[in-house]
């Protein structure tokens, strides 16, 4: 009896490699694993979805227009549609540093479609004079136009599906707070000092503010993505390709990701400038930064509960030490800091990688694709965990934002007007130095009447914002 073979041999213009039976993949992605050994990262789904979308698209443009059988062109359309759906999804495996522009992933992609392919023509893996990773799944086609193209779709899909929705929950939920809170007034605070007094609903509906106008800049930024180089091919001269090719991939593209997507007036200056992918990345860092600003103010709130400020509870999601019986920590707000440090440093990355291209390519783009791809959808992600982790339980204390808005210095300036600004910082003092109260003092030295400064430290008045 004959034992069934381990593995298949493949041949390229490099010579022969044994290669796994079982495997899709094929003998350049071998070569790229035993080269790449380097952080055991694999591509990201989003990424080798965005793959799959475009060897999708181009097998049914080049199978519409007689470049590629018919029989192929459906055969790798399948292959890809059950990718999409699941399967095969262990035989993307070069790692994310790796052959300068992509091509060793892309081949991957190459690869996997092929054999697939051949599967669903009932004929071997490997048999790749019958349906090429090269010839025919590649048809058309080059690393060059079909990787930027990725990054540009990763970077829709990953927005869609993970970014732009965390935000408009924060947002929903932050609005929420804000109008549950509105009545509650507690003490600015500005050089981490008393001032004047402000709405907590406030604090609360200038967060939802502050994120509404990053969602808005982050679309304006990726409209930027939705102008794509493929069918460039090698150069962005459209070499091997059909001259309808171009419009019509980037029309199938634009059904199935539901975005507007065409074909840029210049293929060349398209897969050459990495610039809308740093405009995203910049986007992405501008909402960390802000996010960061928002999880450390949150933190700052909730401080105590004995020896800081406590003005709001967050809730406790997980014990807060391993030795400290009692105590829960700000741990969403924290993890929130740390994601958001991450984008920032992905967003450097990703500007010293656009800057290296040379002539007709960059060839940093992997860095490029993984590091944003990645940003976006660890910042979505995170801002959905926060938010429903953290903003939808965050609970006020009235009391405690009420006494320390009364008991604040900086109600003084409100006397400034009135009194003067060196009266009122006379006053200041000597509240601070004697224990008396600023309203005692005014009083005490007759420097208004009484009806007139209750009216003065109204702290409702105070602390309202102007229509």
């Amino acid at each position: 009896m004959t034992e069934p073979t381990t593995h298949r041999i493949e041949k390229d213009s490099m010579g022969e490699k044994a290669i796994p039976s079982a495997a899709y993949y094929g003998i350049q992605t071998l070569r790229a694993v035993e080269n790449f050994p380097i952080s055991g990262l694999k591509p990201l789904p989003t990424y080798v979805d965005a793959c799959l979308l475009i060897k999708k698209a181009a097998a049914i443009a080049n199978g519409e227009l007689a470049c590629i059988p018919t029989e192929l062109s459906q055969a790798i359309v399948t292959a890809a549609d059950e990718i999409l759906k699941g399967d095969l999804r262990d035989q993307f495996i070069v790692d994310v540093y790796q052959a300068g522009a992509g091509t060793s992933h892309h081949m991957n992609i190459n690869e996997v479609l092929a054999n697939r392919a051949l599967e669903l023509l009932g004929d071997e893996k490997g048999n790749y004079s019958r349906v090429s990773p090269n010839d025919h799944v590649n048809y058309g086609q080059s690393t060059n136009d079909v990787i930027p193209t990725a990054i540009r779709i990763g970077g829709l899909l990953a927005l869609e599906h993970t970014l732009y929705p965390g935000l408009a929950g924060a947002i929903a939920t932050l609005q929420a707070k804000a109008t549950e809170f509105q009545d509650i007034v507690r003490s600015g605070r500005t050089h981490m000092q008393d001032a004047v007094p402000i709405r907590l609903g406030e604090s609360f509906r200038a967060w939802e503010v502050i994120l509404t106008d990053h969602l808005r800049r982050l679309r304006t930024a990726a409209q930027d993505l939705c102008i794509l180089g493929l069918g460039g091919s090698a150069t962005g001269t459209g070499l091997n390709t059909h001259p309808k090719y171009r419009h019509r991939v980037a029309e199938l593209l634009a059904g199935f990701t539901g975005q507007p997507l065409t074909s840029a007036p210049h293929l060349m200056a398209a897969m050459q400038s990495m610039a809308p992918f740093v405009s995203v990345s910049s986007a992405l860092r501008n909402l960390a930064q802000d996010l960061v600003k928002i999880s450390h103010d949150l933190r700052l709130l909730d401080s105590g509960p004995k020896t800081g400020l406590k003005e709001i509870q967050l809730p406790p999601v997980q014990p807060g030490s391993s030795i400290m019986p009692g105590k829960y920590n700000p741990v969403m707000a924290e993890m929130t800091s740390m994601v958001c440090f991450q984008v920032m440093g992905y967003d450097q990355a990703i500007a010293c990688a656009a800057q290296a291209g040379q002539l007709e390519l960059n060839v940093m783009m992997p860095l490029i694709a993984y590091d944003l791809i990645h940003s976006i959808e660890i910042l979505g992600n995170t801002i959905s965990a926060l938010d429903k982790r953290c903003l939808a339980g965050i609970t006020a204390r009235p009391d405690r934002c009420r006494d320390f808005a009364e008991g604040s210095l900086a109600l003084v300036t409100a006397l400034n007007t009135h009194i003067g600004y060196l009266n009122a910082a006379a006053i200041a003092k000597e509240s601070l130095e004697t224990g008396k109260s600023m309203r005692q003092l005014v009083l005490e030295k007759n420097l208004m009447p009484a009806d007139q400064l209750n009216e003065v430290l109204d702290l409702e008045k105070m602390s309202k914002i102007p229509e």
